[in-house]
């Protein structure tokens, strides 16, 4: 059986349910989110006007990349959407696939 603990927001980090459902559907972890979050290995602008994307790349036999997608709101860190990148990004291209992008621009309507 697979269990998906939901993540909590506190004083530092606040969830949407967008990004949840991505966890889940990337299998990710809020462990995951938040190393990415404190450790990052690339950090460029999201697509999202006054969010930024950062990666961290996970796996070495199938190598992929965990990105996510933030904006600083208060002091606190708002996760808007997560996803898994298949092999190794292009440098300043942000791949973001495109049902997501999709997804973000019916927030925006």
């Amino acid at each position: 059986m697979n269990f998906f603990k939901i993540p909590q927001n506190n004083s530092e980090i606040i969830w949407t349910k967008h990004v949840i459902d991505k966890m889940k559907y990337y299998q990710l972890s809020e462990n995951q989110l938040k190393r990415v979050l404190r450790n990052y290995q690339r950090q460029e602008e999201g697509i999202a006007p006054g969010t930024i994307a950062l990666m961290r790349p996970a796996g070495t036999k199938r190598p992929t990349e965990i990105w996510l997608m933030y904006q600083e709101i208060e002091g606190k860190k708002k996760i808007i959407t997560a996803w898994r990148y298949p092999g190794i990004s292009p440098s300043q291209n942000l791949p973001i696939p495109k049902e997501i992008v999709k997804e973000l621009n019916t927030f925006s309507s």
